[in-house]
């Protein structure tokens, strides 16, 4: 079987990861228009549930997530001069180049072929 992902983000790689790992004979290949190093918005946030799942499902995309991105367990709210803080809320972040480098190199080593500079056309 053969599958073909459209757009290497976040999401497309993080599917093409967990494909791969449920069907490893699977040809599995990611198409991007954009550059290896291009990158679009600002940073990523995960909170501590959303990093129970990737640990769950793949434990080596988590592992190097949780080594590169900053944590936090707490929000400041500034309302009105004052300022609430709320703690036990587990976050952590980074830039979105560097989840995609992340979740670009974890796909590669499970042996998803990642097609940079490939313009899909409409049918």
């Amino acid at each position: 079987m053969k599958v073909h992902v459209i757009g290497g983000g976040p999401a497309g790689l993080y599917f093409a990861i967990l494909a791969k790992k449920a069907w490893p004979q699977t040809r599995i290949t990611v198409f991007e228009r954009n550059r290896p190093d291009d990158t679009f918005g600002f940073g990523v946030v995960f909170s501590d549930e959303t990093l129970d799942t990737f640990e769950t499902y793949d434990r080596e995309s988590y592992r190097a997530i949780v080594g590169h991105f900053a944590y936090w367990d707490d929000i400041e709210i500034h309302f009105r001069g004052t300022t609430h803080r709320i703690g036990g809320n587990g976050f952590c972040g980074c830039s979105r180049g560097t989840l995609l480098k992340i979740l670009g190199r974890r796909a590669r080593s499970l042996g998803v072929e990642i097609r940079y500079q490939s313009e899909i056309s409409p049918l």
